[in-house]
Formats: C-alpha cells, structure tokens, sequence
C-alpha cells in the first residue's frame, strides 16, 4: 500500500513553503500583478530559484534538487492557497520532466541547469482546439533538408507569453503516432505570439507558426517519437495542476470559514448557522479526499511512473470536482460580495475555472480513467 503520509523532509519543505509564500506572495500580489498587467514577478521566480523550487525535478548533476514528484506537488499546492502566478508547472515541472527523459544530450543538460536556477523559462505549445487533445494535432513540421519548417497553430499555451523557450508539439508523418517534439527559442523567426486575455489573468497565448526552420539539434528525443518524452511530462504536469487546485480549493476554504466566524446576522455570527456548518464541513472533508489523490499521484510518478497514469487522472478529475464545489461554496457563502471583484474570492472562483481545462478537463480524465479500468 502506498504511503500517504509526509516524510520529514516533505513536512519541512511544505513548512518552510507556506512561510516563505505567505510573506512574499499573498493574494493580495496576485491581484497587484493584475492590476498591473503582469504575467508573473520575476523577482519572486528567482527567489523560488534560490530556493531550490525550480530544481525541484532537475537532476543534481545539472544542479537541481530533484526530491521527486511527490515534493513539486506539495510546492504546487501551498502556491495555489494564495493563487501564486508563476510559470513553475510549465517550466519547473512539465519542461523539466520532459528534458531529463534526454539528459545525456548536452544541450538538454544545459537547460535543465538553466531551469534549476531560475534564469529559463518555457511553456508548451500543444492545443489546437478547444479541448486538451495532444494526440489529434495536426500542426505540420514538414522535413526540409536535414531540418524541418513548422506551420500551425497553437492556443492555450499557458505561459506561452513570457516564455523564453518553447516545446511545440507537430507532426511529422502520416501516421496517427509520428509527433515529434522541438525545443526552440520563443522569439525565432516565424513565431508570433498573441496575448489571450484570460479571466484568471494569468499569462496565456496564441501561438502562430510560419514556416519556423528547426533543426536536428531542436528536437527533443527521436523524431516522430514526442510522446515517449511528452507523456511523463504531462503526466507531470497534471498532477502538479491537481495539486494547485486543491491548494486552490484549501484557500478559499479557509477564506470562507474566516468570513463565518465574523460575518454576523440577526445579531448572531452565521458560523453558528448549523445549515452552513454543514456545509463547510461536507467541503473539508472533500479537501481531505482530494489530497489524499494527490498524495497518491505523487508517490506513483516517483515509484512507478510507467503505470501511474490512472492515479494521476483520478487526481485531475478529483480535483476539478473539489475546486469547483470550493469556490462555488465560497462565493455563495459570501453572499452579493463574493462576486464582487473587490473581493479576492471571486480570483479564486476565475482560478479554478481555467485550471479546470488546461492539461485536460474532468470529461477527459474521467475517459482516461473508464479506458484504463476497461469500461
């Protein structure tokens, strides 16, 4: 049976985490970098960095930590209880999974090391429609001499705004598996990217490619064999997802019962209201299972992570769930304004609703879930 309880370096990582994170990146940072129009503060990524969280999957060889998935869930969930906005999913998790799949290729190694302290970024270009669908891409790499010309499209590249590298998944052959993956500069000739205004605020964007010249040296792995790298990173990726929305869910639960306990009623605190114990209560125990699905995918990814695919769905899909009751239950406890945008519980609200889709919504982790159980 897997062991879901935190060894003494996990409870000291997420001590130490929730310190650092309650002092230097509060929700009220989220709502100034909105205010201002900023993806994600710099200064804050290169203080994780001298942390160690950006190495937190990058091999000690290239100057990481790597103390495993399991760890860069719980860094995931403490940022998500004051919706920290950084780019750690995309580049600290999924780029850095990805990259060590190939860390005996020097250039890989390279940026794994830049990764870990803090001075690279990326994010994934992957989408093309409406819905998480990585396999029915339909972006062309077309082979050119002994390199490659791209040309398509790509949404809902998260971070794809401010990234100084990107991972674009194309296709590079007839059959339905021949995807290749390329590691290439964000600001290469060809590339255009287009800000997408989320409701979140947080760095999304369009990506147009033209005739984007690649060469040998940009793909990741072996051609027309992206998802034996890709499919540990989004793996990855979704887990630490998971845990931020359940982070996500832990905030604005805790928003919640701190407004009971003052908001008063007819003379009397509506914490005392048996009808909303109930309720919050139902919600915390709902937190509880959601964490536990966590803690489950993070020890699968670091012990078997060939077979940990089901136990990563069940996360997603658990913790969609658990997000959407949790800011549902918020915004309504908080009665006309929750709604408000002078409250911070409708950031969370806005939150949760994006994260619900990237990397794969509920629909999507459910099938994966039926598919693997044999339904």
């Amino acid at each position: 049976m897997t062991n879901l309880t935190l060894n003494e370096d996990e409870t000291m990582l997420v001590d130490s985490a929730r310190g650092f994170l309650d002092e230097a990146s509060p929700v009220e940072k989220f709502r100034e970098l909105r205010d201002a129009g900023k993806a994600y503060n710099p200064e804050l990524w290169k203080q994780m960095a001298d942390l160690g969280w950006t190495g937190v999957l990058v091999p000690e060889d290239q100057g990481g930590i790597d103390m495993g998935h399991a760890a860069a869930n719980l860094l995931a969930q403490e940022m998500g209880k004051t919706l920290v906005s950084s780019p750690f999913i995309s580049t600290a998790v999924m780029a850095a999974t990805a990259l060590r799949q190939v860390a005996d290729n020097p250039r890989a190694a390279e940026a794994l090391g830049k990764i870990a302290s803090g001075d690279l970024t990326y994010a994934l270009a992957l989408d093309e429609g409406v819905k998480h669908a990585p396999n029915n891409t339909q972006m062309q790499a077309e082979r050119v001499g002994n390199g490659f010309s791209l040309s398509g499209e790509k949404t809902f590249v998260v971070d794809g705004g401010s990234a100084d590298r990107l991972l674009v998944l194309a296709r590079t052959g007839d059959d339905d598996g021949a995807l290749t993956l390329f590691d290439i500069p964000a600001d290469r000739d060809g590339i255009t990217r287009t800000a997408q205004n989320m409701i979140d605020a947080r760095d999304s964007a369009q990506i147009s490619f033209e005739g984007v010249e690649a060469t040998g040296e940009d793909v990741v792995g072996t051609v027309d064999q992206a998802m034996s790298v890709l499919s540990p990173a989004l793996r990855a990726g979704q887990a630490a997802l998971a845990a931020e929305m359940t982070g996500l869910s832990s905030g604005a639960f805790g928003m919640t019962v701190s407004y009971l306990q003052e908001r008063k009623q007819f003379g009397v605190l509506i914490g005392q209201f048996q009808a909303l114990q109930h309720r919050a209560a139902h919600l915390w125990s709902d937190i509880e299972v959601a964490t536990s699905t966590i803690a489950n995918a993070g020890r699968m990814m670091d012990e078997d992570p060939e077979n940990a695919t089901l136990a990563v769905s069940l996360a997603k899909a658990k913790a969609c769930q658990t997000a959407k009751l949790a800011v549902m239950e918020g915004v309504q406890m908080h009665g006309g304004i929750g709604m408000t945008d002078a409250f911070d519980m409708g950031f969370f609200m806005k939150r949760a609703r994006v994260a619900q889709e990237w990397l794969g919504d509920y629909g999507y982790h459910a099938e994966q879930i039926a598919k693997i159980k044999g339904y």
